[in-house]
């Protein structure tokens, strides 16, 4: 195992949302707005730490991007350990993966720890809070307790090594849940979901308001994720005009950038029409071609006037 972030091959999605959690206001605020724990009430903003680590398994360098956090709770320190899975898929390894990376924290602990204090009875390891941010379209079907990995685990109960990870699933949550979230990570779950382009369009403008109550560096943070992942979503032959609205829009210009957000949605959505209407056209001569070669018809020259297509296309479907 190694420490090198330049190792790691990020994903656009992971680069996106490993900026944007980088800032420490957007890492509690995501805490605080989608993690349901008694706890979560007694972390102070002043006590948030980013580590400036990042711990990367030779087995999985060409998959995953993390973020470490120390957090100091009851003056005790306690650490969050993020991992990005945007994937399509799920790995039925997470549990496992999360123990190798803890277990390496620990041991990276105990290396910066004087072998006096280490050894002292009331030595403590921090507490290590794993945390999964998930963005894929296939439902979350991993295990969440480690034991739930291992054979037989019930029939040594308390003997079997456990722990449970926080799982924060963004296709899961409702975009009413994700309305009510007024910050920058409830914006971009709600538009990071897996939906057409119409809805996406109609949230576009529904989120109007939120932005405009952003402060100028959480502005700034959404604008990178836009350009990092929005951006991406568009046809190629439309990204630079949308980089372009995105990249020129000032702090104060929330509804300029969203009316050419939209407008930009508004030509994906007619160009795909428009795609979708030549297609059903071009099938439906084809299955005036298949109901004359029932007949009997196999002149190509008449297949092609009759359907109103060229010789070549009639060529593809006797061959």
């Amino acid at each position: 195992m190694t420490r090198n972030p330049s190792l790691h091959k990020h994903q656009p999605h992971d680069k996106g949302y490993k900026y944007l959690l980088s800032s420490k206001k957007v890492f509690v605020d995501l805490l605080r707005s989608f993690v349901k724990q008694g706890w979560i009430e007694q972390i102070d903003d002043t006590n948030v730490i980013k580590v400036d680590k990042s711990y990367i398994l030779q087995d999985f360098a060409d998959k995953e991007a993390d973020l470490v956090y120390r957090v100091k709770i009851k003056e005790q320190e306690v650490i969050f350990y993020v991992l990005l899975e945007m994937q399509s898929s799920v790995d039925f390894q997470m549990p496992f993966r999360l123990l190798l990376y803890m277990v390496e924290i620990w041991r990276d602990v105990l290396k910066n720890t004087g072998k006096n204090e280490a050894a002292r009875k009331d030595f403590r390891l921090p507490v290590i809070v794993p945390i999964v941010l998930y963005n894929g379209k296939q439902e979350w079907t991993v295990a969440q307790t480690y034991k739930e990995t291992l054979n037989m685990h019930e029939l040594f109960s308390d003997q079997v090594l456990d722990f449970s990870y926080i799982l924060l699933d963004v296709n899961r949550y409702t975009e009413k849940e994700l309305l009510q979230v007024t910050n920058v990570i409830g914006t971009v779950f709600l538009l990071d979901q897996h939906v057409d382009d119409r809805e996406l369009r109609a949230r576009l403008g529904k989120l109007v308001y939120t932005l405009k109550q952003l402060s100028p560096e959480e502005f700034q943070l959404f604008r990178s994720w836009l350009l990092h992942i929005f951006v991406e979503r568009v046809p190629y032959e439309l990204q630079d005009q949308t980089r372009k609205a995105i990249e020129q829009t000032r702090e104060g210009e929330v509804e300029m950038m969203m009316h050419n957000l939209e407008r930009t949605l508004d030509d994906m959505i007619e160009k795909a029409e428009a795609r979708g209407e030549a297609k059903g056209k071009v099938e439906g001569k084809l299955e005036v071609v298949k109901n004359l070669l029932r007949l009997g018809i196999t002149d190509i020259e008449k297949l092609a006037q009759a359907a109103n297509l060229p010789k070549e296309e009639i060529e593809k479907l006797l061959h």
